[in-house]
């Protein structure tokens, strides 16, 4: 049976702690949406626990005094998230910022992209000038809304937006569109769309490793 100790895609956390030894941040915000926030069924075999509650403690391992702020809100748009997140953001003065990826953007009848990369560039630009290092996810494949049969189009045309957004301002992208995860065929919760506690450790485990990487760099 899989579970979180012998999944290849996880990361024990005495592994993700030296991975990130000596990391700088020790004011942790996220903003955005469910995807942000972590949202998802619990797995058994693994702790029932979004990605960022689990960055979070693997950096309070590192900086004991870590201050950590999760503002994201289940179904929250970009303009949601500028709206009623963003100023409360800036406010607590973070060195280390995760982004949403405008994934309930998506839910309209026709999907306005650019008005989507506003948004979003907007979102970009108000993390950015904080001079925190910033994050971001791209969507997986396994984030399927059937009501929708180009949905495979609009993730693909999101992506593409949060991949040029995040070279052309420095972020840290957490590419899961063609993570092998996506064909687990236990990886989604109930409702077929948020990634359960299982996928929830396989992003958090990304996270670490694209960190330790741009320490690297």
């Amino acid at each position: 049976m899989r579970v979180e100790e012998n999944d290849p895609f996880c990361l024990p956390v005495g592994q993700a702690v030296e991975l990130l030894r000596g990391a700088p941040w020790r004011r942790f915000a996220v903003v955005g949406d469910s995807l942000s926030a972590g949202t998802g069924d619990p797995s058994p075999g693994y702790a029932d626990a979004g990605w960022a509650d689990r960055v979070a403690e693997v950096l309070r391992r590192v900086q004991p005094e870590l201050a950590y702020l999760n503002l994201a809100q289940v179904g929250a748009t970009t303009a949601d998230t500028l709206a009623g997140q963003v100023e409360r953001m800036v406010a607590f003065g973070p060195d280390l910022v995760h982004v949403p990826c405008g994934a309930n953007d998506l839910f309209r009848a026709e999907p306005d992209f650019a008005a989507i990369e506003r948004g979003l560039r907007r979102l970009f630009e108000a993390a950015v000038g904080t001079g925190a290092r910033v994050t971001v996810f791209t969507l997986g494949k396994a984030f399927v809304v059937p009501k929708f049969r180009d949905w495979g189009d609009r993730v693909r045309a999101v992506n593409a937006i949060t991949r040029r957004l995040a070279v052309e301002h420095g972020v840290v992208l957490v590419d899961m569109w063609d993570h092998p995860v996506n064909e687990r065929p236990d990886l989604l919760s109930a409702d077929r769309i948020h990634f359960s506690t299982s996928g929830q450790a396989v992003m958090a485990a990304e996270v670490v490793k694209r960190l330790a990487g741009a320490m690297n760099s």
